[in-house]
């Protein structure tokens, strides 16, 4: 398995609109580790590891979200951080 773990910071209309609750979903129907969360600043932020294809189609993925959410922008950066088991939603940060 080609592993590849990534670090997403998503902002625009992303809180109050389901989108964590869409990331998770779609988290673990994909089979990624990791976590979301939403942060202070209005964004939503998240950790996202498994095979790099998977990782890749969950970052497209996130550049459109639930129908209710309006993503104005998804950076993403290669990290080392251990996403842990399964997936999960974290408090506000």
């Amino acid at each position: 398995m080609n592993a590849r773990a990534i670090h997403v910071s998503i902002t625009g209309l992303v809180q109050g609109v389901g989108y964590r609750a869409w990331v998770e979903r779609e988290a673990l129907s994909r089979g990624l580790a990791g976590w979301v969360r939403n942060r202070r600043d209005g964004s939503v932020e998240a950790v996202f590891a498994g095979e790099s294809g998977t990782v890749e189609a969950m970052l497209a993925a996130c550049r459109h979200g639930p129908r209710t959410a309006e993503v104005h922008a998804v950076e993403a950066t290669e990290t080392n951080e251990p996403a842990g088991r399964g997936f999960q939603v974290l408090p506000t940060a």
